[in-house]
């Protein structure tokens, strides 16, 4: 009796997911669009259900197609890790690796560092999305995502790659015509440009003074008239003088350096906001994965801000569970 799945059916069918379309899978795997339609018309004839959606102009996987490549890809993670655990170092890093990361962040520094990642390891292919918010913990769209923050829950394996922090700034015309806060009191009688992400508040800065033995944090209700959930544009409303931002310093570096945005209440911290890769304990034996997180870690730790913590290294989360990461 022959199996209604094939060993060669299972990278075939991630290979057509990844991407997108009968016509790029063909170019991909060096067949015809025909043989490629073909091979997938027999899988869905040995499964006895429909595996894709098929439009004149693109395709979509059914429920049954989804579930089939979940475990494709479950399988063939499998096969890697048992080829990396006879074969030691000599595994090379190959097949697809699934990133996301914030949207200001992940087109400014990740996509590049992606760029050169691909150069190195032409085996690799990545597919990049952008986001505000994380994926669902469980969710098994991505191998990894790039954070701020350490990730509130056991369930994922957070790696630290690169110390940030969160400063407040503010341009020097906004300054000029208000009086810089001594404070963090003070905040509150400025204007204050808010960054909405997911369901965190927006409304409450928290700081603690450095100084501070007993490390109190105090925490500031701020008002402003112009929100966003895009941190690009609250740095451009800050230049253009509207108020007081509190933004990552990998955002701003620049700017603060060339004197266009100027820090304020410098002798106080925000909560932590280091730059964390976060992904699911299966994954970590993949080679491409460790690969991609090595090289995301050299990279960045070349262009650290110089008045970052250079602290680093590694940890599996344990917080209770919270969406603020």
């Amino acid at each position: 009796m022959t199996s209604s799945i094939q060993a060669d059916d299972l990278a075939f069918f991630s290979v057509l997911a990844s991407r997108g379309s009968l016509t790029a899978a063909a170019r991909e795997l060096g067949l015809s669009t025909a043989a490629v339609s073909k091979h997938l018309a027999q899988m869905e004839l040995r499964a006895g259900v429909a595996l894709v959606n098929r439009t004149t102009r693109r395709m979509s996987l059914t429920p049954e197609g989804e579930v089939y490549l979940a475990g494709a890809r479950r399988v063939l993670d499998e096969i890697e890790q048992l080829e990396q655990s006879l074969g030691g170092a000599r595994v090379t890093p190959k097949g697809l690796l699934r990133v996301n990361a914030t949207l200001g962040f992940g087109r400014s520094h990740v996509a590049p560092v992606i760029s050169r990642f691909v150069r190195e390891f032409p085996q690799v292919d990545v597919q990049l999305e952008l986001s505000v918010d994380p994926p669902p913990l469980g969710d098994d769209s991505y191998d990894i995502c790039v954070r701020f923050g350490e990730p509130p829950d056991a369930r994922v394996i957070a790696r630290r790659i690169a110390p940030n922090r969160r400063l407040l700034c503010a341009a020097p015309a906004y300054l000029a015509k208000h009086r810089a806060p001594q404070l963090p009191a003070d905040l509150a009688l400025h204007n204050c440009i808010g960054i909405r992400q997911g369901s965190d508040g927006y409304g409450v800065w928290r700081l603690t003074r450095d100084a501070d033995a007993a490390h109190k944090t105090e925490s500031v209700r701020v008002r402003s008239n112009l929100t966003t959930n895009d941190g690009e544009i609250a740095v451009r409303w800050a230049l253009d003088g509207h108020g007081i931002l509190m933004r990552a310093e990998w955002d701003i570096r620049g700017y603060l350096r060339d004197g266009t945005l100027v820090q304020v209440l410098p002798e106080y911290r925000t909560a932590g906001a280091d730059i964390y890769a976060v992904y699911a304990p299966q994954h970590q034996a993949s080679a491409r994965v460790r690969a991609f997180i090595d090289f995301l870690s050299a990279s960045l730790t070349e262009s650290v801000p110089v008045t970052a913590n250079s602290r680093r290294g590694g940890v599996r989360a344990r917080r209770p569970l919270s969406r603020t990461w």
